[in-house]
């Protein structure tokens, strides 16, 4: 598996950037490595206040929608650091994605991230996109912001979306997972203390343990049929480990995929990485058979 390999040494390539400007444009640069999926385009939007971008291709249907939420631990990560997921979603699945620009910590904590998602998703609805024709998805924070907006718009009383992608979902910022430790000396991205310092800077002392930011301690019941992809080799493992059992014990119908000596986030790279491409085909065959 030498292309694991090779993505390796590009994330090893330069020193850790250090402070929030750094961290976010090697975030950028890194994630855009491969460049964007052929055939797919883009095009910019304002939805609810917030930059998004729609990624389409001339297959894409026009009343699936996948609402695509960055990772980047709530501090880093952009519409052009994920269109590599969102192009390749779109692409494989013949829907569109909707990738949103939501406002990053520290400038803006808790619950500004949140707020913003809500605001994507009443955007969307007032577009007249039915909600068990949308897919929440996210990788990262990002998964962890999509359950946010689920659990969100369940305590409302509204509509739900028909289903959910979750790519190496940052579901506890408590850290108390075992594969913290576990996989440290093997995960090329991300750390205890490194998901310490972003959790910080989102919580701005907001309570760690309220659902809202980590999911995993949350009410799962009722939730939309979900899928979790991750790999073996990360120290968030176990978020999507214990999210599945939680999700499955709630009668929640979970489908969890982990991915042998995959790193966090892998389908970012699926231009290099046949496992990301895999993981792509794979949601793309779950939003088929459950966006109708």
């Amino acid at each position: 598996m030498a292309d694991i390999d090779e993505l390796r040494a590009l994330l090893h390539a330069k020193p850790r950037p250090v402070g929030w400007d750094e961290r976010r444009a090697r975030m950028d640069e890194v994630c855009t490595a491969d460049g964007v999926p052929e055939g797919v385009s883009f095009s910019a939007v304002m939805a609810a206040g917030r930059p998004a971008e729609w990624s389409a291709t001339l297959e894409s249907r026009a009343d699936r929608v996948v609402l695509y939420l960055h990772g980047g631990g709530y501090c880093s990560g952009s519409i052009a650091s994920h269109r590599t997921v969102a192009g390749g979603i779109a692409k494989a699945a013949r829907v569109r994605t909707l990738a949103l620009g939501f406002r990053l910590a520290p400038e803006h904590p808790y619950p500004a991230a949140l707020e913003d998602a809500l605001g994507a998703w009443g955007w969307l609805r007032a577009q007249g996109i039915a909600a068990e024709r949308i897919c929440v998805a996210g990788d990262s924070a990002g998964g962890g912001l999509s359950l946010a907006l689920m659990m969100t718009l369940r305590a409302r009383g509204e509509a739900l979306p028909g289903c959910a992608w979750l790519l190496s979902p940052w579901t506890d910022l408590t850290m108390s997972g075992e594969s913290m430790s576990e996989e440290d000396a093997v995960d090329p991205l991300i750390h205890k203390a490194y998901l310490e310092s972003l959790a910080e800077a989102y919580l701005a002392g907001h309570d760690p343990r309220d659902p809202l930011v980590s999911p995993l301690f949350g009410d799962m019941a009722g939730l939309p049929p979900t899928l979790i992809q991750v790999g073996s080799d990360e120290t968030l493992l176990d978020d999507s480990l214990r999210l599945a059992r939680k999700m499955g014990v709630a009668h929640v119908a979970v489908t969890l995929q982990v991915y042998p000596r995959m790193i966090h986030a892998f389908p970012v790279w699926q231009k290099r990485l046949a496992e990301g491409r895999r993981a792509i085909a794979q949601a793309a065959a779950f939003l088929e058979e459950r966006l109708g």
